[in-house]
Order: structure tokens, then sequence, then C-alpha cells
């Protein structure tokens, strides 16, 4: 036997074992953080970019100004600058923030948020560092009369650690008197279809209307969504967890690290709804004593207590850790950035899966510049949303797609072709906001296959199928009554003429006031046949 083909042992076998970094595995897995190909990499660092910016700015009740800029360095290399009017980051935080992945403060907290894990922006900063060996630069001012901290850097992979290569601290390099500046080099394939920066940032704005966001394209076009008014969406507040919505898993891990001394102040204080009645039923149901210890419970009574905290009879979760858009300002954003004749919008009452609140909002688009849409036969588009963010990327896969693929739309004035989108001059908008968005995975691109969430969306495309589809059934009928009167108009004359001149009559005649008079009283009944129709 050849000696490299000598059998190993268990302690040869110990040495080759050892802890890997969460940087480590994602510089080997970025596929799972939305970094599959260079066109969509671009994409990936625009967005956290964007999104970082747009949760500052709201945290800070500020009402965003941002400007992105990707420019061409090269073939396949390009550098892209975002910039915020934010409250900016103090000096200590930046390394961690932006060079240091799964740190955040978001992850922790039950409350609806753009970002979750903490992985976003660091994620960008490897990429960059993995592709072209550039580092990030960070430009932060968080003080009106205070300088601008500069840090270059980047992650030591095998510790999962900032890297600082360069701090400064400079005059200027924020236009605005606090914000955040991040420019990041990287290796990436820049496209002008749907999943382009360009398509990102106009569906952003459509959703987050109370923002002002330039662009300007690597090609050197310059594009502005002006925002559309001059209000924020209300601040979410953070709520605790919900009986309902907890594994045995995490109530042990929370019974072990618990400062309440006994089950009763637990179950009070660590979950939501659960009052000083309901705490002494769910310990009743689980025979377990109101006043142990939580932490000296068995194995067996931590199971038994989560099968009575998700019997007991609670109230559903607070809602106020939701921010939805509203459907006055989402019909705002609609209608700033796509010119349709018809738009309308709704926002549902929250709903709950697995003891975690969520709301649906929707709208539709009809007509307008969308009628090539209907000459050409295309699908409908459709544009999906999570927390104010664009999904661009695996719609196969959502459950907001599913759920409007399943409508019959035939009811609603549009072709379809089996369990496909319509077809028709439409743009169907479905947003979900919630305290924690059940992505598929961490690229964040698709939403889980809820049941209740499915359920939400289409009823809440449907109410907006119908009152499109009422605008459909007037305007045929406006059209069909047009063109009733404009042969009414052509042929009365000649029969007027014709009249007078069996009668004998020689005297001329003003039709016109005839016509008027006929036409308004038929107008009149039009109108208030389609009232009462309505």
């Amino acid at each position: 036997m050849k000696k490299e083909d000598k059998a190993k042992t268990a302690k040869d076998m110990a040495l080759e074992q050892r802890a890997i970094s969460v940087a480590e595995f994602f510089e080997k897995n970025r596929h799972l953080l939305g970094f599959d190909n260079p066109s969509k990499a671009l994409l990936t660092v625009v967005k956290e970019a964007v999104d970082n910016s747009l949760d500052a700015c709201e945290e800070a009740n500020i009402l965003p100004e941002i400007e992105v800029e990707i420019k061409e360095l090269e073939e396949n290399r390009y550098k892209i600058t975002v910039e915020d009017n934010g409250p900016g980051i103090l000096r200590d935080q930046i390394p961690r923030i932006f060079a240091k992945l799964l740190y955040g403060s978001k992850f922790h907290r039950l409350r609806q948020s753009r970002g979750q894990q903490g992985i976003g922006i660091s994620a960008s900063v490897l990429y960059a560092q993995l592709t072209t060996g550039h580092p990030a630069i960070i430009y932060s001012k968080p003080n009106k009369n205070g300088k601008v901290h500069v840090f270059h850097l980047k992650i030591d992979i095998l510790k999962n650690e900032p890297e600082i290569l360069k701090e400064d601290l400079i005059e200027s390099g924020i236009k605005h008197p606090t914000g955040t500046k991040i420019s990041i080099i990287i290796e990436g394939k820049y496209i002008q279809r749907y999943h382009s920066p360009y398509e990102y940032i106009k569906q952003t704005a459509i959703v987050n209307p109370w923002a002002h966001i330039k662009y300007k394209s690597p090609t050197g076009e310059v594009f502005d969504f002006p925002r559309a008014v001059n209000k924020l969406s209300k601040r979410p507040k953070e709520i605790k967890p919900h009986p309902y919505g907890v594994e045995l898993g995490i109530l042990i891990r929370m019974l072990k690290s618990t400062k309440s001394r006994n089950i009763s102040a637990f179950l009070q204080n660590e979950f939501s709804r659960v009052g000083a009645n309901s705490a002494e039923e769910i310990c009743r149901l689980a025979g377990i004593d109101l006043t142990r210890k939580p932490q000296s419970l068995t194995h067996e009574e931590q199971e038994k207590l989560l099968k009575a905290m998700q019997r007991v009879k609670l109230m559903r979760p607070p809602t106020d850790c939701l921010s939805p858009i509203g459907e006055e300002l989402l019909r705002e954003g609609l209608s700033k950035e796509i010119n349709a004749e018809f738009i309308t919008t709704i926002t549902r009452d929250p709903s709950v899966y697995r003891g975690i609140p969520f709301q649906i909002e929707a709208g539709i688009a009809y007509g307008g510049e969308l009628k090539k849409n209907e000459e050409t036969g295309e699908q409908a588009k459709l544009m999906r949303f999570a927390n104010k963010i664009p999904l661009l990327y695996d719609p196969s896969g959502c459950a907001i797609t599913k759920a409007v693929s399943s409508i019959r739309w035939r009811r609603y004035g549009l072709e379809q072709s089996g369990n496909a989108l319509p077809r028709g001059p439409v743009i169907i908008l479905v947003h979900i906001a919630s305290a924690w968005v059940p992505y598929t995975s961490e690229s964040k691109e698709a939403i889980a296959n809820y049941p209740e969430i499915i359920k939400e969306i289409k009823l809440a495309v449907q109410e907006c199928a119908r009152r499109m589809l009422m605008y459909i059934r007037k305007q045929t009928r406006v059209k069909r009554e047009t063109q009733r009167l404009s042969i009414f108009e052509n042929y009365i004359p000649l029969i007027i003429e014709n009249a007078k001149e069996l009668a004998g009559i020689k005297t001329k005649i003003d039709i016109q006031p005839i016509i008027e008079k006929v036409v308004k009283k038929d107008l009149v009944a039009h109108e208030s046949k389609g009232k009462e129709n309505n």
C-alpha cells in the first residue's frame, strides 16, 4: 500500500477540522446572497446600498435624498457610489457595519424593516474584495458641524472582522449636513432590461413616494425620480413575540435567558397579548405552578408549556410593528411613475402567519401608455415588493406570482392562458409588509408560499380587479353611446330636410339646438343609468 493511501485515524481527521467563519462560508457561496452572475451582482450592490440609505433616513425621520451613480471603469468593471442625507454613522460603528457579516441592529427586533440579517451591504464589500481586490470607501458625517470620517475597508475572511486599510478625517465629501456615502468597485455587467438598476430604482420610487432619488447610469444618462409627497409613512414599533409563533427551541432558549423570576412573569414579560389571566390559564393547561422558576422546567414541562401557549385563546399580535405605504401614498407613487388612464390601490387589514403580523397592499394601473401591451399581446407586468423593496428575480418561486396567476382574470375583462399572468395593458402591484418577511433565501428574491399570505394577496388583487372591470365596462358604454350619438348627428339633418320637403316647408330651420337638446338628454339618461349600475 502506498504511503498516501494509508488509512486515516480519528486523530488525523480531528487535526483537519476547524471552525468556518460566516464570511468564509459566503465567500464560497456568494450565490446565496444574490451574486449569481455579473449583471445580478451589479443590481444587488445598488439594491443593498439604496435599501440601507432609505432605512437610515426613515429611522431618523428624514425625507430621503439619495444619489446613485454607476461608472464604467473598463470592460465589466464598475464603480458604484451611493450617497444619502441620513443621520450618518458614528466612527466606531463604520467598520463593523460595512465589513462584518451578520452585524446589525434589526435581527433581534420584531418590527418591519428592509434589512433583517445584517448581511447585505457587508456582502457587497465582500463581493468587491473577491472580484476586483479593491476596498470599499465609506464616508460618514454624523454631525452637522463636524468633519467627514473616511474609511477604506476590507473583510478579514477567516475572522469575519473588519480590516481597516486607511482612515481619514476630512472637511468635505458629503453634500448634505449629515449623511453617508459608499463607493465600491466590482466586477459586473450592465444591462438595460427588466433586471436593470434603472428598473429597480424606478420601482423603489413607486413604493417610497416620499423619497427623492437621482440616478446616473454608466451611459451618462441622468434620471430624476422626484418625491410625490412630503411625509413619511408611519414609523413601526417593536413588538414582543406572540405565543402562536414560537417554536420549542426558541422557547427553551427564552426560558434559560429570561430575567423573570417565575413562569407567570415570564409569560407576561416576554410575549405579547399575554396578561395575568392568560398566563394563569396557560400554566393550568400545562400543569405547571405559576411560581416555578423558568430555568427549572424539565424538557417534558417545556413541551407541555408550548402546547398550552398555543391552545389558549389569545388576541392577535399588535400590528403597530407594521408600516404599510397606505392606499393614498401608493396611488401617488404609481401615478408619478406610470402614465395610465386608470389607477386603483388598496391596503388590506393586517393578518397573521405563524404569530407574525403582515399586511398586503395591491394596486392596478390600466391603459394609457400601457396600451402597447394590448397591441402586442404581452403579459401584464407584475411588480412584487416586500417591506418597500422591489423583488426583481425568481418570480416563479414567489407566493405573489402564485396568488396573482391563480386568479381567473377573464372574469375581469383580461385574457389569460391557463394559470399564467393575464395579458393586456395592465400593471399589477403587490406589496407585503411584515415584521419578519418569509423569504425563500438569504438573497431576498421571493416570498414563501404560506396559505395565509396567498389568500390575502388574492383578496387584495381581486378587489382592485373588480374596480378595473367597472372602469372598463363604463368606458365601453361611453364609447358605444358616443358612436351611436355620432351616427344620430350625421343623419338627423338629412331626416329634417326630407321631412320639410314632404310637408312643403321652405323656411330654414336651425337644427343645431335640436341636436344639442336630444344629445344632452341622451347623455344625462346614460350617466344616470351608469350610476345606478355602479
